[in-house]
């Protein structure tokens, strides 16, 4: 069993109270034990966690005060570091991208232990090399300096770190999000993350024996980087609280998110908002099938229960009944089964109570189900009190009436996917309808796109607005080099967002003039149009 004090400025700070992490495994095949070990482990009513196979760590709970001294340390890292020069800085994200690569199989055994699917797992681990490559963080740097000359000055247009970062990443995702701080590191700003209590072991890992040696090896001070775990409401609070706390990002539902930034603004604090995603897929009738129909089926990666998921596809009447068909024979070949097995999909299903009742609106509304609809238990038997759910394909006619259903209209978070077929009578119009459903989304995280005609291609690259990323003819969920692996605006980001480099988005710009033989009075009245009748006049 691994034991992980929170971190403050270099240091181990053990606790009183400490959260218990289980191996998944080991819960799904006997829950009622397990939890109840768990329970009382954390409760403090037994101390042999390292006497059961099952536990994998323990990580110590921070109160009021320690999450204060995690703040304090950071705002005083905060000033040096980012003072230290930018090549420095990078260095952090390329050692990151280098033991990432070297450590892959050992993390991804570390996010599969805490439950994630392997494949899963595998494809959080290569957004994780793409968003730190060096492709994407030479973009980055491009825009952190640049350097122009005048007869009289040397100019520079630079990004200025925001100072103290406070990061809380998601428990469905928490160990891969939190490595979105390290770029914002690599700004010269100074960290604080909150491990999320349901989720805290892949964080600690990541973080406390990956991210940490790394910083001491490039000689950055104590409380650059520092770590707690603690109920979310409480120091969230604190976050918002402190007068240090320049930027909070944030994972999370949109019901708490939008406000949480309304409240970030209020206060002075930036907020860096990733929500909930409702992502849209068209399909159109010149489209190689059988690979739209492969890139549909990310929908089911662990169980829907990812915010890039696709959410819901419009597919092209003349070419439905046959991507319907290939999905459908797709989907049934997804069964459960334990997070070690490469050719599991799906993961244990948080929200099947409100999944069944997105099933029910939706064929209220007149959607048919044409594949799945049912819990399971672990070896894929049909039960009511099962903790998986089949991957469930619905087919909704029409565009008019497709956002009064809840699946098509609002985030799901698990593996349910909704079909649009559009009117047939819609003629020549049918594309401009088609890209107007996908700007009135109120999400704005990802689209993509499976069509032939390069001038269609060309429509939709040029007219669709909505989203951080859009994909064409490609994997809907794949991470490729130079994107963003996050990012969108509307419920997913607020109204500041947008397509998320950390780098960038935890940073301000800054102009910078150093004169050289400049006359004060003569630079002030100077103007290029007096420049240009002067030499006329010479």
């Amino acid at each position: 069993m691994r034991s992980y004090g929170s971190y403050i400025a270099g240091q181990d700070v053990p606790a009183d109270k400490w959260v218990h992490c289980l191996r998944a495994s080991a819960v799904l095949d006997d829950m009622l034990p397990q939890l109840s070990l768990k329970r009382d482990l954390d409760r403090g009513r037994r101390h042999d966690g390292d006497e059961h196979a099952s536990v994998l760590a323990r990580c110590a709970v921070a109160d009021d005060t320690v999450v204060e001294r995690a703040i304090q340390a950071a705002a005083a890292a905060a000033p040096a570091w980012g003072a230290t020069p930018l090549e420095v800085r990078l260095r952090v994200v390329h050692r990151l991208h280098e033991e990432l690569r070297r450590r892959h199989d050992e993390v991804v055994e570390v996010l599969v232990q805490e439950g994630h699917p392997r494949a899963l797992a595998e494809w959080e681990l290569a957004g994780c090399l793409h968003g730190t490559s060096p492709e994407t963080v030479g973009l980055c740097a491009e825009q952190m300096h640049r350097e122009y000359e005048d007869p009289h000055r040397r100019l520079l247009v630079v990004r200025k770190p925001d100072g103290v970062v406070a990061l809380s990443p998601p428990q469905n995702a928490a160990a891969v999000n939190s490595l979105l701080g390290v770029p914002a590191l690599a700004a010269g700003n100074a960290l604080v993350v909150k491990a999320p209590r349901g989720s805290p072991y892949g964080v600690m890992f990541v973080l406390r024996e990956i991210v940490a040696p790394i910083l001491d090896e490039v000689g950055a001070p104590p409380g650059t980087l520092n770590i707690v775990c603690g109920p979310p409401k409480r120091i969230l609070d604190q976050f918002l609280a402190s007068p240090l706390v320049n930027d909070i990002f944030y994972f999370g539902s949109s019901e708490l998110g939008i406000p949480l930034g309304e409240e970030a603004v209020r206060r002075g604090k930036k907020p860096i908002l990733e929500l909930a995603g409702n992502d849209g897929c068209v399909v159109w009738h010149d489209a190689d099938l059988d690979r739209a129909a492969e890139a549909l089926t990310e929908s089911f990666f662990g169980s829907g229960q990812i915010c890039m998921v696709p959410n819901y596809v419009v597919a092209h009447p003349d070419i439905a009944d046959r991507l319907l068909a290939r999905l459908i024979s797709h989907a049934r070949k997804i069964r459960p089964g334990y997070p070690e097995d490469p050719d599991v999909l799906l993961s244990p299903v948080l929200k099947s109570d409100q999944f069944a009742r997105y099933v029910e609106q939706a064929t209220e509304c007149g959607a048919e189900v044409l594949a799945g609809g049912n819990r399971m238990e672990l070896d894929g038997s049909i039960s009511s009190t099962g903790l998986f759910v089949e991957p469930t394909i619905l087919r909704v006619d029409g565009l008019a009436r497709a956002r009064t259903v809840w699946a098509v209209a609002r985030e799901t978070f698990f593996p349910l996917l909704p079909v649009v077929v559009p009117e047939t009578d819609r003629g020549d119009g049918l594309l401009d309808d088609v890209i107007d459903f996908l700007n009135a989304n109120e999400y704005s995280l990802r689209n993509s796109v499976w069509a032939g005609d390069e001038s269609t291609v060309d429509q939709f690259v040029a007219r669709v607005h909505n989203g951080g990323l859009l994909k064409i003819n490609d994997s809907h969920i794949g991470f490729v080099p130079y994107l963003s692996t996050h990012g969108g605006a509307g419920l997913t980001g607020g109204p500041l967002g947008e397509s998320n480099y950390p780098m960038l988005r935890t940073s301000h710009l800054q102009g910078i003039s150093i004169g050289r033989d400049v006359q004060p009075r003569r630079a002030a009245l100077a103007s290029p149009l007096r420049a240009e009748r002067e030499g006329l006049a010479a």
